[in-house]
C-alpha cells in the first residue's frame, strides 16, 4: 500500500508549479486555488471509482491514454500561457479544469497500476498532495524573491513535468518497476 502512496506524492509535484504559477498572477486569490483544490478532489474520486470498472473494458494498455493525456495536456499548459486571454477568470478555470483533470488521470493511471491493492488513499494523496504543493508555493510566489520569477518559466515547467509523465506512461512500465 506503500507505493501507491509515494506514488501519488511523486506524480503531483507538477501541482508546485501549477500553485507557483498562478501566485506569481496578482488577479489570483487563494480562494480560487481552494475552489480548484475542491473540484480536483471530486475528480480524484470520480476517476479511482471509474478506473476500476472500465479496466477490464480497455481493448490495450491503458497507458496509451494515459501518456498521451498527460502530454497533450502539458503541452496545453505550456501554449495556454502565451495565448492571449481575455479574462482573467476564464484563465484561472481553464488552468484549474487542467490541473483537475490531470490530478484524476494520475487517480486513475495509479488506480491501473495498483489494481490489485487499490484504495481510496490513492484518489485522498493525489489531491491532498495537489493542494499541499500548489498552496506552498502559491505563497511562495508571493514572497519578494520569488516574485521577480517570470509567470512563463512556472508554466513551462508545469507543462514539461506533465509531458514526462506522459512519456513515463508511455515507455516505462511503472508495474514492473514496484513490484
Amino acid at each position: 500500500m506503500l507505493l501507491p502512496i509515494i506514488s501519488g506524492l511523486v506524480v503531483s509535484v507538477d501541482a508546485f508549479f501549477i500553485g507557483l504559477s498562478l501566485g506569481l498572477q496578482k488577479q489570483c486569490k487563494f480562494l480560487y486555488l481552494a475552489a480548484i483544490n475542491a473540484v480536483l478532489l471530486a475528480l480524484c474520486l470520480l476517476g479511482f471509482f471509474i478506473a476500476a470498472q472500465i479496466y477490464e473494458l480497455i481493448p490495450f494498455e491503458p497507458d496509451i491514454i494515459v501518456g498521451f493525456a498527460f502530454i497533450a495536456l502539458g503541452l496545453w499548459t505550456i501554449a495556454h500561457y502565451f495565448m492571449p486571454s481575455r479574462s482573467k477568470q476564464k484563465a484561472f478555470a481553464l488552468v484549474g479544469l487542467v490541473m483537475s483533470i490531470e490530478a484524476m488521470l494520475i487517480t486513475m493511471g495509479i488506480t491501473f497500476i495498483f489494481l490489485e491493492s487499490a484504495t481510496l488513499a490513492i484518489p485522498l494523496t493525489v489531491a491532498l498532495a495537489h493542494f499541499g504543493y500548489s498552496t506552498f508555493s502559491f505563497y511562495l510566489a508571493r514572497t519578494k524573491h520569488v516574485k521577480r520569477l517570470p509567470a512563463a518559466l512556472s508554466h513551462i515547467i508545469s507543462g514539461g513535468a506533465l509531458i514526462i509523465y506522459g512519456l513515463m506512461a508511455l515507455f516505462i512500465d511503472l508495474g514492473d518497476l514496484v513490484m
